[in-house]
């Protein structure tokens, strides 16, 4: 709500944001909560809406690219690919999440340290042996529990997404396994700057004369005590 707040204060005609509205359909639309009060202020101050969630993680040079990139990872491929949507998975780069290899091999603790320190995090939780080394990772921003199956019948060493229950890390810890959980909104608020950054070299290239203003104030909305 704070984002389209801000959007109209300052008479935006768009709104670009990662996060959808919805994740799941709506029954009905009731103005005086979320998401309908979004949808009211969108529709009375004719403010459009695009949400690019999934899409923009699987794209090439989308979100998990450029996570991936930030901590350190190269030769870049999907982790996880649909082989019936993708008649070569095991080459493909457009796919959920990003699997690579570090530069040089680094011990679980020290990797979730430079990971805080890039994002500017107060913590992260890990799961493993920090003392173990890690020349493997896959990511998936977001909440990446569904592919807990995935990362362990893959080659990786550490698995470094969000939202990761109880069980989950069990069964990392029991497959003598890794796992960095950098919290659904740090592993996503890069999107920020990736979408604002491609916006403005798409404009730039079209000759269009478009303020692209990029919204600073969103935070996590859990607090640690």
């Amino acid at each position: 709500m704070p984002v389209m707040v801000d959007a109209v204060r300052t008479g935006c005609d768009l709104v670009v944001v990662h996060h959808p509205l919805m994740i799941k359909p709506e029954n009905s639309i009731d103005f005086s909560k979320m998401p309908g009060s979004v949808i009211e202020l969108a529709a009375c101050h004719k403010t459009s809406i695009i949400c690019v969630h999934t899409n923009l993680d699987k794209a090439e040079n989308g979100l998990n690219d450029l996570f991936a990139e930030k901590i350190g990872l190269r030769h870049l491929k999907a982790f996880y690919v649909s082989s019936a949507r993708c008649p070569d998975p095991e080459n493909s780069i457009a796919g959920i999440g990003r699997a690579g290899l570090f530069r040089t091999p680094v011990a679980l603790g020290q990797l979730a340290y430079d990971i805080k320190r890039q994002f500017g995090l107060d913590h992260v939780r890990i799961t493993g042996d920090p003392d173990m080394l890690v020349h493997t990772a896959a990511v998936c921003t977001g909440s990446g529990g569904s592919l807990i199956d995935v990362f362990l019948n893959s080659e990786a060493d550490v698995y470094i997404t969000g939202d990761i229950k109880y069980h989950e890390a069990r069964r990392v810890e029991e497959c003598s396994k890794a796992l960095v959980d950098v919290g659904h909104f740090a592993s996503e608020h890069i999107a920020v700057d990736l979408i604002a950054e491609k916006l403005n070299s798409m404009a730039c290239q079209a000759g269009l004369d478009i303020q692209i203003t990029k919204y600073e104030k969103e935070k996590d909305p859990f607090t640690i005590v």
